[in-house]
């Protein structure tokens, strides 16, 4: 199934100050939950974030936080999204609001995203992992969080899939500048 921005969220999670600079290959995911929140605001899709224990690891990073907007920023101490209480009704109401599918970028890999992205395919909705938008600490952790996420019914997209899935057409103003971020 190919993702539609009239059906699907962006959940960024924990791309927070403190944890960040510790992550294989920091910098593209950083640029590339960039440009998957450019899309969302682009097209109108919802954003929700998740900052894991926020007083040792700081918020989201300032360049992603710009971005943002008014979009909802949850606390959370349990590694999955889906069992904070807060966050759980908010991805319930996705899902009861016409939006059963979740983009999902973040850190870690193996760990809040796996947890995340497993808890949500076993709860019906359709999930979209964003390889190139998302990290571990060590290099190693990430084909194995993808393997995971692939065996329990996650779908593995790259940004470039996600953004031009989320377009579905050429010829159009989002169009114009949206590619204009992947190059």
């Amino acid at each position: 199934m190919l993702i539609n921005a009239l059906k699907s969220f962006l959940l960024l999670i924990d791309m927070q100050e403190k944890l960040l600079p510790a992550m294989a290959n920091a910098q593209e995911a950083e640029h590339r939950c960039g440009i998957l929140l450019e899309a969302a605001k682009t097209l109108d899709v919802p954003v929700m974030t998740s900052e894991q224990y926020p007083k040792g690891l700081g918020h989201t990073v300032p360049s992603l936080q710009d971005k943002l907007g008014n979009a909802p920023v949850f606390e959370k101490s349990a590694f999955s999204c889906w069992r904070d209480e807060a966050m759980k009704a908010a991805l319930i109401a996705q899902h009861e609001g016409g939006r059963p599918q979740a983009i999902m970028a973040g850190i870690e890999s193996h760990v809040c995203v796996l947890q995340t992205a497993v808890d949500l395919a076993q709860s019906g909705f359709a999930v979209y992992a964003v390889a190139d938008a998302m990290s571990s600490r060590a290099v190693s952790s990430i084909p194995l969080a993808h393997d995971r996420m692939r065996q329990e019914g996650v779908e593995i997209v790259s940004t470039e899939m996600a953004v031009f899935e989320l377009l579905g057409r050429a010829g159009t103003p989002a169009f114009k500048a949206l590619s204009a971020l992947i190059r």
